[in-house]
């Protein structure tokens, strides 16, 4: 079978590998597409804080697929079923586990990241992870099933927006994007915040949905959180960046009393002067991965057609080309690139 694989830094290839064989527990996925994001961009650097995985390694964890053979322990998932997989896997043993935080497991791994992922033709996969995707969900869209599940969590449980409330959203990745169109689509008023890079393909996919954008090295911010707020503040600030500065604009511009959530994962230390935060009452909160219900809300967003995947995905990419993708999305020229293994 066709499969992308990391050989090195900024160096991934197609490669012939074997078909997977599915243990008694599992079930093998014949995958159709499978996403790119942040997380694959980060490894495909070898950037430091993922320089654990083992090279070479298939890549890939946001994936839909089909169910072709199960395994026979497996009750309840049958051939032909349409799946996704919680790629995040936890241990069920730590305290985390116990005490129903799996999504922050002491003993985790990854699909594609401690072990061979999606980026396939097939993936045997723990039938405890998977998900049924409903006949109305095409798989071309089920694939970016993870990464919204990812915004559901940010905004429906770490997060207490409520409709009518006004959000910031810093950064238009792909995690920014999905999670102002969940916002957006529990009637909150959100803008998104990009640079200028993003103006040139990041920017203008938001603007084409719906959801009104700022690129803060040409506008001005402050401005723009005047008119947007009535002078208020932001009701809520999603930091999605990945970058220090994020946490520091976002108390910048959230409200007194208002919430920071970050989502993005800062490569290096921040520096937040705490005492406004204090004096504020402002919450600093944090989402991390996903767990089974927000994939769920994030099935069901799909279904009900809140969310536009059309309009999201980037479907130019080929599996016979993984390069371009990858630079391409390090490059600011597109944001949820899919490949298409069917």
């Amino acid at each position: 079978m066709r499969a992308i694989v990391q050989t090195g830094t900024r160096e991934v290839e197609v490669q012939q590998r074997d078909k997977p064989t599915p243990d008694a527990d599992q079930v093998l996925v014949e995958v159709h597409s499978a996403g790119l994001c942040g997380s694959d961009a980060h490894a495909y650097t070898y950037e430091d804080g993922y320089k654990w995985i083992p090279i070479p390694r298939v890549m890939g964890h946001e994936y839909a697929g089909t169910v072709v053979e199960v395994g026979d322990g497996v009750t309840g998932l049958s051939v032909g079923d349409n799946v996704v997989e919680e790629p995040i896997h936890s241990c069920g043993e730590c305290f985390q586990c116990k005490n129903g935080q799996p999504n922050v497991c002491q003993n985790f791994s990854i699909t594609g990241m401690h072990r061979d992922g999606a980026y396939a033709e097939y993936v045997a996969v723990d039938a405890s992870s998977v998900h049924r995707i409903p006949d109305s969900v095409p798989l071309e869209h089920a694939a970016i099933t993870e990464p919204t599940s990812i915004a559901t969590r940010a905004v429906f449980t770490q997060s207490s927006v409520t409709p009518g409330d006004n959000v910031l959203v810093e950064g238009p990745g792909p995690i920014g994007v999905l999670t102002a169109v969940v916002a957006d689509s529990m009637g909150a008023n959100v803008l998104v915040s990009g640079l200028e890079a993003d103006t040139r393909y990041r920017l203008p996919l938001l603007a084409d949905i719906g959801v009104d954008t700022v690129n803060v090295q040409d506008g001005d911010l402050d401005d723009r959180r005047e008119a947007f707020t009535d002078g208020i503040g932001f009701d809520a600030v999603f930091d999605t960046t990945g970058h220090q500065s994020g946490v520091e604009m976002a108390v910048d511009h959230v409200r007194k009393g208002g919430e920071v959530v970050v989502v993005g994962l800062p490569g290096a230390p921040s520096e937040v002067f705490m005492t406004p935060v204090v004096r504020g009452e402002i919450t600093v909160q944090t989402s991390y991965g996903s767990a089974w219900r927000n994939f769920e809300q994030a099935i069901r967003l799909m279904e009900n057609g809140a969310v536009d995947v059309d309009a999201i995905v980037d479907r130019s990419y080929s599996v016979d080309d993984p390069t371009a993708a990858f630079e391409g999305f390090l490059n600011s020229e597109t944001c949820k690139p899919v490949f298409t293994f069917a």
